[in-house]
């Protein structure tokens, strides 16, 4: 099912393409972690911004309009974390998960479509918490937030899930990208014993930590990681923090490592068939 909607999105978007008349297209992906910001590019070719629309559509809904004439559509849920930039570029702030999808910046002079499409895959890599009492398990719960309650010897299970419009057991498992846990200094952790590493019975784009908690992990670092060909994309950093006994807590901390953009020209390429590496800033 989720092969057939890559192939329905990709016959969209030429069928699209052909009926507008437009000289072509171009296509980005961009890798992001929840809570950070992030900019959109779009193929400018007006002096302004007035003329220009900004769609969005993902697994789970239809094509929503962001951005009509310039102008943010305030009826939208996240409009508040949503900016146009003067280079017409699309700004969202705090990204979450929900974010993911395709992005679709165009451009119009009097019902005449200007230039060429910019069309944007956003994937966003997120990290949930949940931790529970080694005695039992029924005390356990669950926080996507920066602070979840833990305390040595109690277990905790980090979930790290990348949220992509296409399909995780087909693209993503056959184009190399690549999920890891890793400490802070970047070893690979499933090489201890210590840890329980699984990746998801339903999903290729989840993959879990579970350990139980000990005293010297005060401050102790693990990192989720994106990676294609071994090639890092982008990551999420947990930080076990301790407090007094009678208020521990964890914070979690995501920050943007590195990010990878993929482009092709309608005309030539798939973005799938051309990799084209860069840093986000």
């Amino acid at each position: 099912m989720a092969d057939k909607y890559d192939l329905c999105l990709l016959g969209l978007i030429i069928l699209s393409s052909l009926l507008t008349g437009t000289s072509g297209v171009t296509y980005d992906e961009v890798f992001i972690s929840s809570g950070e910001n992030v900019s959109l590019s779009c193929n400018k070719t007006l002096s302004d911004c007035k003329s220009t629309t900004w769609t969005y559509e993902n697994r789970h809904s239809g094509r929503v309009d962001l951005i009509t004439g310039g102008i943010k559509n305030k009826d939208t849920e996240r409009h508040e974390r949503l900016s146009l930039e003067s280079d017409c570029s699309l700004n969202i702030k705090n990204v979450t998960g929900e974010d993911y999808g395709l992005y679709i910046c165009e451009q119009y002079v009097n019902g005449r479509e200007q230039g060429s499409d910019a069309y944007v895959y956003l994937h966003v890599l997120h990290v949930s918490v949940s931790s529970s009492s080694s005695s039992s398990s029924s005390s356990s719960s669950s926080s996507s937030s920066s602070q979840t309650e833990i305390s040595p010897g109690r277990s905790v299970t980090l979930s790290c899930q990348l949220y992509t419009v296409f399909s995780c057991d087909g693209r993503v498992h056959s184009r190399r990208y690549e999920l890891l846990w890793v400490n802070q200094a970047g070893v690979d952790l499933k090489t201890d014993s210590r840890y329980q590493i699984l990746s998801s019975s339903s999903s290729r784009c989840i993959l879990t930590l579970t350990t139980t908690l000990l005293n010297e992990d005060d401050n102790r670092e693990w990192r989720c990681q994106l990676t294609h060909r071994d090639q890092l994309l982008t990551s999420v950093r947990y930080t076990v923090k301790y407090s007094d006994p009678a208020d521990t807590a964890s914070e979690t901390e995501v920050s943007v490592t590195a990010g990878s953009l993929y482009r092709g020209r309608k005309d030539s390429k798939h973005p799938e068939e051309i990799e084209m590496p860069t840093i986000l800033e």
